[in-house]
């Protein structure tokens, strides 16, 4: 009998799960996917739409074209509530959905609101939105004090690496890239650039040789980096912290706090943040036909695209073991695979483990690791949100850990 199956979500976890089963369960399950956006973004691109004008067309993907073939239906609608009991998901038109299996992967909610003053003098680059709204500053900006960091993100007592800044790759592209972009307009003389994170140190998911490989770059660039501050507030030229002190800014560019998605607190599957934990198969702890992956997850810290993935494949092996009997499902090793562009065709590769207690802490910087970023991001966006052929990313990790 066919089985329905919900997907919540399509981006980097919720397209690797569904792609993964249209290709090897396609005949036990009737799909539907359920987005209240029209198309997936590809977001390792959006720093490059925000400090270099890419066209935000280019890191989007309309679903339409994603689910035309095959037997998977796309929804474009908000979810309001998740009745897990009756296993049924509402809409925000009043209509409701049923399942038998349901992946939530809908990411977390980037909280600008939560930051006073940044609707009226922030800057971001989190979103097709907040992008193209940098580039357009960045146009007329004529040097002056460039302010870049994190806002510190709550975590509940279920949270297993409660990192304070959810991500600071981001924060890492906008520093360098920033960098390169006011030298070939030949502002950076006449510019600064600080640096701010609320961590005890910046790039905290990060063992100390990937640190020392980065700080010469940093200090090479002219870029001051301060830590355990808190942003309170935006002004017009000032970024105000908790502890009372302040930094002088003419463009101030922040990664605000996150939060999980509304539905997921009003449906009582998460936390009071609204994240979810699961069991090393990604399966919710209560209801066990819910699996959970990217983001929303408390096990994915950082939030990262590549654990989204890692997390996408335990999902759909655990889903395939209960559809199939077999029993081969692939463990959480997580890991931190991350490429900054630093403008040019300059980037750096960063592979590292330690925070979860492996012994890995690799960088990768220059053209090589700015073309594997190329040829990512182009894979991804011309093959409609596929992750280039797993052989790869081996080949390209062993070859780094040698």
């Amino acid at each position: 009998m066919v089985k329905k199956l919900v997907i919540i979500g399509g981006g980097f976890a919720g397209l690797r799960f569904l792609y993964n089963v249209k290709k090897h369960l396609k005949d036990n399950f009737e799909i539907t996917l359920i987005d209240e956006r029209k198309t997936s973004l590809e977001k390792p691109s959006l720093p490059e739409v925000a400090m270099e004008g890419k066209s935000v067309s280019k890191v989007q993907i309309p679903f339409e074209k994603i689910m035309k073939r095959g037997n998977a239906k796309f929804v474009n609608r908000s979810v309001v509530k998740i009745s897990p009991e009756d296993q049924r998901i509402e809409l925000d038109n009043g209509e409701s959905i049923s399942y038998d299996y349901l992946l939530i992967a809908a990411g977390a909610v980037k909280d600008y609101n939560a930051i006073e003053g940044f609707n009226e003098y922030g800057y971001s680059v989190c979103d097709d939105v907040q992008a193209p709204r940098l580039w357009e500053r960045l146009k007329s900006f004529n040097g002056g004090r460039v302010v870049i960091g994190s806002a510190k993100t709550e975590w509940s007592n279920e949270t297993q690496i409660p990192l304070a800044a959810p991500c600071e790759g981001p924060i890492g592209e906008i520093m360098f890239m920033v960098d390169h972009f006011l030298r070939e307009n030949n502002l950076r003389e006449k510019s600064s650039i600080n640096v701010f994170t609320p961590g005890e140190i910046f790039f905290e998911d990060v063992g100390e040789p990937v640190h020392n490989n980065l700080k010469p770059l940093i200090e090479k660039n002219g870029i001051s980096v301060v830590t355990k501050k808190e942003i309170s507030k935006i002004e017009a030229q000032k970024v105000r912290f908790k502890d009372g002190s302040e930094m002088e800014s003419d463009l101030s560019i922040i990664i605000p706090p996150y939060r999980g998605p509304e539905f997921v607190k009003a449906s009582d599957v998460g936390d009071e943040f609204g994240f979810i934990s699961t069991d090393n198969e990604m399966r919710h702890l209560k209801y066990r036909n819910i699996f959970v992956a990217g983001d929303v997850n408390n096990l994915s810290m950082p939030k990262l695209g590549h654990i989204a993935i890692l997390q996408a494949d335990i999902a759909f092996t655990s889903l395939r073991s209960e559809i199939t009997g077999i029993r081969e499902i692939k463990p959480f090793e997580p890991e931190i695979f991350c490429i900054m562009n630093r403008g040019g065709s300059e980037a750096t590769l960063i592979l590292s483990d330690s925070l979860f207690g492996g012994k890995h802490d690799i960088t990768l910087t220059g053209q090589v690791a700015h073309l594997m970023k190329w040829g990512f991001d182009s894979y991804y966006y011309y093959t409609r949100g596929h992750m280039p052929p797993e052989a790869v990313q081996t080949r390209m990790e062993e070859f780094m850990k040698k």
